[in-house]
């Protein structure tokens, strides 16, 4: 296996679990992967909240870690990169209003490289309008955007995940073992024991 190069884009509250876990997984499995936000540059970190499931009508937030980002997002060159992955939580509301963002979201739709993204993620999807006829699943509250967006509203179990051509998605971080397997699959990843 080849090792990949993948931008890791993320921002202040995004999920705690959403970011750290893929962002090391990646890395153990022998992946380069450049974690960014925009307005912020390596050694700068962000804010990441805790987000679980207690039985009320959504998630429950606390704060998390202080996440330190290793690329300068005003350096990332998507055509430079193999993959792109999307951490969840609050960050997307608010990253899919920058224009870069959305470029460089639509970069890696355009050039079919593989696109991951967990719970919130999806906004950045819908936002960059590239999800149109493809089968995306999200956090169940984003289920409206998918749709408006003209994608097929994967409503699937917390802890699955679900790939269409380039497109990987997941609704939590309970998912992760399903979404990293299949995001590493796509990515031609082999891991041998």
């Amino acid at each position: 296996m080849a090792a990949k190069k993948i931008l890791f884009l993320t921002g202040d509250f995004a999920e705690d679990y959403e970011t750290m876990v893929p962002f090391q997984a990646l890395q153990m499995v022998g992946h380069t992967v450049h974690a960014v936000c925009p307005g912020k540059k390596s050694g700068d970190t962000i804010k990441t909240a805790i987000h679980d499931f207690e039985g009320d009508q959504t998630y429950t937030e606390k704060p998390g870690h202080l996440f330190t980002l290793n690329a300068s997002f005003d350096d990332a060159d998507p055509a430079s990169y193999d993959a792109l992955m999307i951490a969840g939580g609050r960050a997307p509301e608010y990253l899919r209003l920058n224009d870069r963002v959305i470029e460089i979201v639509r970069h890696f739709a355009d050039a079919k490289k593989p696109i991951a993204a967990v719970c919130h993620g999806a906004q950045l999807l819908a936002a960059a309008d590239v999800i149109r006829g493809k089968r995306i699943s999200a956090y169940p509250a984003c289920a409206p955007e998918v749709r408006l967006a003209g994608g097929e509203y994967a409503d699937i179990q917390v802890d699955s995940a679900v790939t269409d051509g380039n497109f990987i998605t997941a609704p939590a971080w309970p998912a992760h073992p399903q979404w990293l397997a299949q995001f590493l699959a796509r990515l031609g990843t082999e891991i041998k024991l």
